[in-house]
């Protein structure tokens, strides 16, 4: 089994942080590659910036999904994967949506704490479009300004860890979902700071993306997600104008 993680963001620390945190519950059989998007934004915290991150992760699968059994979209947010079920037939695992569809799995209300106020809109809408809202306790950000991204959960972990404590305290979260590429592989080293169970987004979307690929899905024919009616397109990548045309026949 194949499996292909996308990071949308053009910051390549962070595909390895994502790549850390995933190949630590990687199943024997299974491999796992990785790439990041070469065009777009350092790392996605909008709602723009997110139409370019999706863009690129439409592009990256029209060059490669016909390599892998599954892919995961690699940013908090889920940036195009509403759009990559579309066109695609493997099925393609949102990092937002395979954190706290695990964390439903473990109590009854999650929370998601993150590293940054201009995340906060753009994440209640990925709660929204995901139908999680009922469970979904509350979303809490740090204040202030950090010196890196790839270096933020070094820098405020203690912070997130204090932040976390008042999700489970003030809010009743059962759970807590660590949102955003920059945090992956954080969990594991904050988890036994914290009363209720933390989920790493990387590493359930490994686990998530492995699962649906072994139940080998029938991609849709109808309904909300089956694939559009060929379209001509203009300025597109290659690959990409060739999918939405259903030129490349797979």
């Amino acid at each position: 089994m194949k499996i292909l993680l996308i990071n949308p963001n053009t910051t390549e620390a962070l595909t390895e942080l994502l790549t850390g945190a995933a190949r630590k519950v990687l199943p024997e059989g299974v491999t796992l590659d990785c790439i990041t998007a070469t065009t777009g934004v350092p790392y996605i915290s909008t709602r723009t910036e997110a139409v370019l991150g999706g863009l690129s992760v439409l592009e990256i699968l029209a060059e490669r999904h016909h390599k892998y059994d599954g892919a995961i979209v690699a940013a908090f947010g889920d940036p195009g994967l509403g759009a990559a079920r579309e066109l695609f037939d493997i099925p393609v695992v949102g990092l937002a949506e395979a954190g706290m569809l695990t964390a439903c799995m473990l109590g009854g209300q999650f929370s998601i704490v993150t590293f940054a106020q201009a995340l906060g809109p753009w994440y209640r809408e990925c709660v929204d479009w995901h139908r999680l809202g009922a469970r979904c306790a509350s979303i809490r950000m740090l204040d202030g300004e950090f010196h890196s991204i790839s270096d933020v959960q070094e820098e405020k972990a203690d912070l997130l860890v204090d932040l976390t404590m008042r999700a489970v305290d003030e809010d009743g979260a059962d759970v807590i979902v660590l949102a955003g590429a920059p945090l992956s592989g954080l969990a594991e080293q904050v988890r036994d700071r914290i009363p209720v169970p933390i989920v790493d987004c990387a590493a359930a979307a490994l686990r998530q993306a492995v699962t649906l690929a072994a139940l080998r899905p029938v991609g849709a024919s109808r309904g909300g997600f089956a694939r559009p009616a060929a379209k001509p397109s203009i300025g597109l990548s290659d690959a990409l104008a060739a999918r939405i045309a259903r030129a490349d026949r797979a």
